[in-house]
């Protein structure tokens, strides 16, 4: 376990076992959370979330039972009692999906004590998680997503022209590359894909590597950014900059796509993330194989990749009955 691992643990574990629950349960705590971080390679916000989850449970257990739980406890709960907590939390309305989520990281730790021998947890793994409805991605139209990640139309949002550069390669790699926002700021300089290097290597969610290819216009955005921008990049450092030298933040993208959806007429629905959906829709429109797609937005599941089959139908059935003469 690195340092980092560790002082996320030690801190997690002090403030449970100060406040909720038995010196035995913390320590276990500590260990899980930093064999997520160092084993698990689970980003830090699925952690902190992780540890807040447990810490709610924690304190339904020890309200249950009077006494801050230990171990023992998770071992002897009932489907009864896990049924309880999941409508504590709904009472305190939280929405289905979060409910997921919660039960997922219980879960985790459940099944952590028991690789470690100390509990099998029977009445947590019987738990049914909530249904949720799963919402279709809302992609945009291939004229619309053209538009956004030109660079023409965002010169005219700022003064400086390096800034409308950047605002372009970035729109251009969540577009042309079907990036995550935070997978285009965390290239370095010494990664960009300009010249003759056609392809990225990215660090997706996990912190898992996967190759993605660039292509020619957008590999051209990024020269013209480089070639305008006034700050000296180091090689190892981030490639993408704000006004200041800093960090690109993400919120920046998401004020900029806020000014262009004012200025281009476009919904709500039409956000940063929205032009990854719309990469991974348009090239299934065109034929683009399905397992191909999933490598190429970093998927750890195909059936997360299959929902854009039911967006690309979704398209088809409204231009259906938007055109079609016999249509009701």
């Amino acid at each position: 376990m690195d340092a980092t691992a560790e002082s996320l643990a030690d801190q997690d574990a002090l403030a449970l076992a100060a406040c909720v629950a038995a010196p035995d349960l913390a320590a276990s705590i500590a260990r899980w959370l930093g064999f997520l971080t160092s084993e698990r390679r689970a980003s830090s916000h699925t952690v902190d979330a992780y540890a807040r989850d447990l810490r709610q449970f924690c304190i339904f257990l020890r309200d249950l039972t009077g006494d801050p739980p230990g171990i023992a406890l998770f071992d002897s709960l009932t489907p009864a009692d896990v049924r309880s907590f999941m409508a504590r939390r709904r009472k305190d309305e939280v929405s289905s999906l979060s409910l997921r989520r919660i039960l997922a990281g219980v879960r985790s730790f459940a099944r952590f004590l028991e690789q470690e021998g100390l509990a099998t947890c029977p009445a947590i793994f019987a738990a049914r998680s909530p249904k949720t409805a799963r919402s279709l991605p809302k992609p945009l139209g291939q004229s619309q997503a053209r538009r956004i990640a030109a660079s023409s139309d965002n010169e005219a949002s700022h003064d400086e022209p390096w800034i409308a550069a950047r605002d372009a390669a970035v729109m251009g790699l969540l577009y042309g590359a079907g990036l995550r926002i935070s997978e285009a700021l965390g290239i370095s300089r010494r990664d960009a894909p300009v010249g003759a290097r056609e392809s990225i290597a990215v660090v997706g969610k996990g912190r898992k590597v996967r190759q993605v290819p660039v292509i020619l216009p957008v590999r051209t955005m990024i020269e013209q950014y480089l070639k305008l921008c006034p700050h000296v990049l180091a090689p190892d450092e981030l490639l993408f900059r704000g006004a200041k030298g800093g960090p690109l933040s993400p919120r920046l993208i998401q004020l900029q796509m806020e000014r262009m959806r004012g200025a281009l007429g476009l919904p709500s629905s039409a956000t940063p993330h929205a032009l990854r959906h719309s990469f991974a829709t348009h090239l299934l429109s065109r034929g683009g194989d399905l397992r191909s797609i999933q490598e190429l937005l970093g998927h750890a599941s195909l059936s997360t990749t299959q929902i854009y089959t039911a967006v690309d139908s979704a398209r088809l059935l409204d231009a259906y009955r938007s055109a079609h003469p016999r249509a009701v």
